[in-house]
């Protein structure tokens, strides 16, 4: 019953403190607009294209992917730091995890992702 009242009061004072945050970048906001303040830069440069560029597909697949896979590789760590305290049933479900990664692996390479060209 303790751990529940801990945990609440954690989840209350975490919402209170995100609301405050938002309130106060309201309150503490810049009011005063001017042409200068409206411009794409305030570096005193004028903008001489769109910003918006388009770029390949093919480079946001490569950032998810490594996103993934590092993400996934990272979450191998604290078991190989105690893998001598670890039972059968621990390895037994890395080499689960590790198995599930080359799928995605393989998967990825079939669809073929990973072409650069």
């Amino acid at each position: 019953m303790k751990e529940l009242i801990c945990i609440s009061v954690f989840i209350v004072i975490s919402t209170l403190f995100a609301a405050a945050m938002i309130l106060a970048g309201f309150v503490c906001q810049y009011r005063k607009k001017s042409e200068a303040k409206n411009t794409t830069y305030e570096c005193g440069i004028e903008p001489f294209s769109d910003a918006r560029i388009k770029f390949d597909v093919k480079y946001f697949n490569y950032a998810i992917l490594f996103l993934i896979f590092d993400i996934e590789t990272i979450f191998l760590y604290p078991f190989a730091a105690r893998l001598d305290s670890l039972g059968l049933f621990a390895v037994i479900e890395a080499f689960v995890f590790v198995g599930l990664l080359l799928v995605g692996l393989f998967f990825v390479i079939r669809k073929k992702m990973l072409r650069w060209i």
